[in-house]
């Protein structure tokens, strides 16, 4: 099961799930962990081969709905009935591949930095990866792929974070992950063409110019969804802007909750 940390101290329906992305870690919302836990239980995970879930659940098959699955299980572990999920980049795929196959699972999602489509340059980098993921090392690849995504001075924090975190990955477990987001357009496809249904707050960053675009074209389609951009900040918006972050994320909660 994956390792996992709780912050509990509310009635059992008031929980709010944290997803972080492919090479970060749960440490990754120490920024959230204050403002959230003072209005609901928090549960962070760290995802198959990140932070303490490393080398634990390698063996296993590496789909998004069995990565879903990862999360599921500690829910029922926990015996949480359903949650507000609130992820950043590849996270917010998971918790979209969740409320697919277990829409009464999830309450309300907030998906920061979303990953909804691959434009021309993500899709040149991942091809670039997978040409040369065996030829050179892991991190050299996360680190070029981290500058490309965040490239400016005041991303640098988000930036230097993620890298360090991804250093503590195996190569195999990198190449793993990347193996999946390599196959992801027609997962992608699917969420664009199908609206959940489900409470969304997409909540991104004025300077994402991978994915933002193709987010504000999602929220004119899909009626259960709403777009709140935060100006002068990238792809990580819960460390770049924790505040209004935080601030944009609890109210939409607050809203829906049980």
């Amino acid at each position: 099961m994956l390792a996992y940390t709780t912050f509990a101290n509310l009635p059992k329906e008031n929980w709010v799930v944290f997803v972080h992305g492919a090479g970060g870690s749960s440490t990754t919302w120490f920024k959230q962990i204050k403002s959230f836990s003072a209005q609901f239980n928090v549960l962070l995970l760290d995802l198959r081969g990140h932070g303490k879930s490393k080398g634990s659940t390698s063996t296993r098959t590496y789909t998004f709905s069995s990565l879903s699955n990862d999360v599921l299980e500690v829910l029922d572990y926990l015996r949480i009935e359903k949650a507000h999920f609130v992820g950043i980049s590849l996270g917010t795929i998971l918790i979209r591949e969740l409320a697919e196959r277990y829409p009464k699972r999830v309450l309300t999602m907030t998906m920061g930095g979303a990953v909804l489509k691959l434009n021309f340059k993500s899709q040149i980098l991942i091809q670039l990866g997978v040409i040369f993921k065996t030829m050179i090392p892991y991190i050299l690849l996360y680190k070029l792929f981290a500058f490309i995504i965040m490239p400016r001075e005041n991303h640098k924090e988000s930036r230097l974070l993620f890298v360090r975190e991804a250093k503590k990955l195996y190569q195999k477990e990198f190449i793993r992950w990347f193996k999946l987001a390599s196959q992801v357009k027609p997962i992608l496809k699917l969420f664009r063409m199908k609206d959940s249904g489900i409470p969304t707050l997409y909540v991104m960053g004025e300077e994402d110019h991978m994915f933002l675009p193709s987010i504000r074209k999602i929220v004119t389609q899909h009626p259960s969804s709403q777009l709140r951009v935060i100006p002068k900040c990238g792809h990580v918006v819960n460390l770049e802007s924790p505040e209004l972050f935080n601030q944009l994320t609890t109210r939409f909660i607050s809203i829906h909750n049980i």
